[in-house]
């Protein structure tokens, strides 16, 4: 499933990966290079099988750990409030 942000949350990609910051309450948030790949692949349409396939080929990480990954970043970003 894609994931698109709130409206009230603002990204900016850094050197290292990329900021969100939520409106709302003022809060930032930092992901890391592989939270910034797994992001751009569910917002540019793709979805979670897809982020673990770009996770594997880009890292040369096991499968069970990138769909790991995947699933465990998508949920926080939901749980939070920053995602839908």
């Amino acid at each position: 499933m894609a994931l698109c942000f709130g409206a009230d949350v603002s990204t900016a990609e850094t050197g290292y990966g990329t900021v969100l910051l939520d409106q709302r309450n003022g809060q930032y948030w930092e992901l890391n290079p592989t939270a910034t790949l797994i992001v751009r692949v569910l917002m540019e349409g793709g979805d979670e099988t897809a982020a673990a396939d770009a996770l594997v080929d880009a890292y040369d990480i096991d499968r069970a750990g990138a769909e790991a990954d995947v699933a465990a970043l998508v949920a926080e970003l939901r749980t939070s409030g920053l995602a839908a």
